[in-house]
């Protein structure tokens, strides 16, 4: 099978952007991953992730920069959106479609609560599925489960801000304590305010090309979705308490990954996983395998997972500290990934002699994205 490398890396921060499109965001993130990796203006093929982006985004983007021609193929999967349409890019290329495949998310979020057309309307108006509340319920099942306190979710936070800080792409570059957290605004029980990411706007981008060059591999880019009969498609309260819950689509997703890869989580030396709420960073530790089921809390602890550690996540600051534009967040975590690998992140939050670098999404639909890359 051909192997895939990243050439090229660009994002544009995270944050709001009030005078600037969607278009314009992606043009540029597009511009500078093409210039860094060398290729001009020549690739094969692009693949444009976005949510709320609308009818050809990808179209629009590469329009402004005059660079249509090629197929572009715009892909929504929720905050996997990214993620399937890096999927879809290394696929085209252990295929031997094309030698060097352009991936870009762009996304310019309303602020406030997501709201989704993937929900029915019943389940809107029961109030289980606006973005707070299903975050807030799944975060009391994580504490009925595996023993997680709000003591850990603020600690999260603090982990997470603190690595953030040192982000120029970060929209939050403020470090908070513990006590802040839990001061700040109650939104859904558990969640306080600075427990919860912000949707905003940004983009990011990559150049894949065929080949082995000595950089960075993509190892392995999985994404699975939810097993039917669950009412949110995920593990969440919703399912029940009696009974075995469903396997989590990330938990299927690493496992794919890990067996594409040749690789195993005691292989890994940094991650960048999904944190919307800090529940959900707890969650992925077990999901991933990083710790035993049960024990994220006992791991957050240990202080594994901070810089440092033995396996430092989301030395970005995660979505925590950057926000959440859907369509370029996965994208992102890739960038941060490369860039950790290449040695070339914030030497203040930089993960001594990374290695192997993982990354994880989840969105609507439970759309679970992993993916692994090595130097």
């Amino acid at each position: 099978m051909t192997d895939v490398e990243v050439t090229g890396t660009a994002m544009v921060p995270f944050g709001r952007h009030p005078s600037r499109t969607a278009t314009e965001l992606g043009a540029v993130a597009v511009h500078d991953a093409l210039h860094e990796a060398g290729v001009g203006r020549r690739f094969d093929a692009a693949f444009c992730g976005t949510a709320y982006g609308g009818i050809a985004s990808g179209h629009r983007v590469l329009g402004r920069l005059g660079l249509t021609g090629t197929p572009i193929v715009d892909v929504e999967a929720g905050c996997a959106s990214g993620a399937a349409a890096l999927a879809l890019a290394a696929g085209a290329i252990r295929e031997g479609r094309h030698g060097t495949v352009l991936v870009f998310g762009v996304e310019k979020m309303p602020k406030g609560m997501i709201r989704s057309t993937y929900f029915e309307p019943w389940q809107e108006q029961l109030g289980l599925t606006a973005a707070p509340a299903y975050f807030g319920l799944r975060a009391r099942r994580l504490m009925i489960e595996s023993g997680v306190t709000k003591a850990q979710l603020a600690a999260v936070v603090v982990k997470n801000r603190a690595h953030g800080a040192h982000n120029d792409d970060a929209m939050f570059r403020t470090p908070v304590t513990a006590d802040e957290v839990l001061a700040s605004r109650m939104v859904c029980d558990p969640l306080h305010l600075f427990m919860l990411c912000s949707p905003n706007e940004g983009a990011a981008a990559l150049v894949l090309q065929a080949g082995h060059r000595g950089g960075v591999r993509l190892r392995a880019c999985a994404l699975r979705s939810h097993l039917p009969g669950h009412v949110l498609n995920e593990g969440s309260p919703l399912c029940g308490l009696v009974g075995a819950a469903p396997e989590p689509p990330t938990a299927m997703a690493a496992a794919d990954a890990y067996t594409e890869a040749g690789l195993g989580p005691t292989d890994l030396d940094v991650v960048e996983c999904q944190d919307t709420d800090a529940a959900r960073e707890l969650l992925a530790y077990e999901e991933l395998g990083l710790c035993k089921p049960g024990g994220c809390g006992a791991f957050l602890d240990a202080g594994h997972t901070r810089l440092g550690g033995r396996l430092p996540v989301n030395p970005s600051g995660g979505l925590l500290s950057k926000g959440e534009p859907l369509g370029a967040s996965a994208v992102g975590q890739v960038v941060e990934i490369v860039r950790q690998l290449q040695g070339r992140a914030d030497p203040r939050r930089q993960v001594a002699d990374a290695r192997v670098g993982l990354a994880q999404t989840i969105g609507r639909g439970a759309n679970a994205s992993v993916t692994i890359l090595s130097r």
